[in-house]
C-alpha cells in the first residue's frame, strides 16, 4: 500500500499547490545535493531518492549531485584482504587503495547512480575530476596532537574547480553526477572527501542550495537535541566542547565555507527520512540543520 492512498485527492492537490511558490523561487537555480549515508545503500531511499532528483529537473531546478562511497570502498578493500585506516575522518590512500577507491567511486557507485536515474526518466552523465581535469587538487596533510603534517598517501584538497564541464551538462539539459577524485599537476589521482568536493563546487557554482544527506538527523548537542541556523561561531564551539568530531569534521567545515563564500543556504539533513529533498526544498519547516554565513551572525 502506498503511504499516499490514505489522503484524500483534494489533499494531494493542496500538497502540491502549496508547492507552487517554492517551484517559481527555485525555478533555473542550481542545487548541490551531497549523496550519501543510508540513501546510498537502501533499495527503497535509492529508489526515492532517483525520483525526487528527476522530479527536481523537471520542475526546472538544476540539480548536481555529488556522491561519497565510503561503505562500498570498505567492502572491497575487504575482498581484497585490506583494512581501511582514517586519521581524523580522512582514509589513509596508499597506491592500491587509490586504485580501489577510483575503480569503486569512478566506475560501479558513479554508474548506478547514473543508470537509477537515468531509469527514472532522467539524463545523468557520470564524471571524475579527472574528467577534462576539471577538479584540481594537492596534497593533504593532517595535523594531529601526536604531530604535524601527517602524510596519508593519495588523499587531496581542491585546489581549483574549472565549472565549465559541469555548466556544460546542465546546459545540456543533464543532471552531473560527480564522483569526487581530483587530479594532481603531475596526473595523478587524489581521493578528496565529497563534502569538501560538494561545498567547493556549491561556492564555484553559486549555488541557491547545498543540501549534505547524513545518517543523522542533522547537528546535535550533546543531550542529543537538534541545532539549526547555526553560525561559524557556534560551530567553532561546539568543535572545541568536543560535540563536533571525526567524520562530521569535513562535513561541517565544507558546509560553513560554503555558507560564507555566497551560496545562499547550506543544509545537513537526514538522508534515512524518505522524500528527505522534497521535504527539505518544498517546505517552510524543512529538515535537518541550516548552516548560516558568519555575515549573518549576530
Amino acid at each position: 500500500m502506498s503511504d499516499t492512498q490514505h489522503i484524500s485527492a483534494a489533499q494531494k492537490a493542496e500538497i502540491l499547490s502549496e508547492a507552487l511558490p517554492y517551484i517559481r523561487r527555485f525555478s533555473g537555480k542550481t542545487i548541490v545535493i551531497k549523496y550519501g549515508g543510508n540513501a546510498m545503500t537502501d533499495p527503497q531511499l535509492k529508489e526515492g531518492f532517483a525520483k525526487d532528483v528527476v522530479l527536481l529537473k523537471l520542475v526546472g531546478i538544476n540539480p548536481v549531485i555529488v556522491h561519497g562511497g565510503g561503505p562500498q570502498i570498505n567492502d572491497m578493500l575487504n575482498k581484497v584482504g585490506k583494512e581501511g585506516t582514517f586519521v581524523q575522518g580522512m582514509r589513509v590512500t596508499d597506491g592500491e587503495t587509490m586504485d580501489i577507491v577510483e575503480m569503486v567511486l569512478g566506475g560501479h557507485v558513479n554508474k548506478e547512480i547514473v543508470s537509477l536515474l537515468n531509469q527514472h526518466g532522467g539524463k545523468a552523465v557520470g564524471v571524475t575530476g579527472r574528467d577534462s581535469h576539471f577538479i584540481r587538487a594537492k596534497k593533504l596533510f593532517i595535523n594531529t596532537p601526536e604531530r604535524n603534517g601527517v602524510d596519508i598517501g593519495q588523499v587531496g584538497v581542491v585546489e581549483s574547480i574549472d565549472c565549465s564541464l559541469i555548466k556544460s551538462i546542465i546546459a545540456y539539459g543533464h543532471i552531473p553526477v560527480v564522483a569526487p577524485i581530483g587530479v594532481g599537476r603531475n596526473g595523478e589521482a587524489f581521493n578528496i572527501n565529497a563534502d569538501l568536493v560538494a561545498g567547493k563546487l556549491a561556492e564555484e557554482l553559486n549555488a541557491e542550495k547545498l543540501l549534505m544527506m547524513t545518517n543523522i538527523t542533522g547537528v546535535l548537542d550533546k543531550n542529543g537535541n537538534l541545532l539549526t541556523n547555526l553560525t561559524p561561531k557556534r560551530i567553532d564551539d561546539l568543535i572545541a566542547d568536543g560535540t563536533l568530531y571525526g567524520g562530521m569534521l569535513p562535513k561541517i567545515s565544507s558546509a560553513v565555507e560554503a555558507a560564507v563564500n555566497g551560496v545562499k543556504a547550506t543544509h545537513i539533513i537526514d538522508g534515512r527520512v524518505p522524500n528527505a529533498l522534497l521535504l527539505e526544498i518544498f517546505t517552510d519547516s524543512g529538515i535537518g540543520s541550516m548552516i548560516l554565513g558568519a555575515e549573518r551572525e549576530e
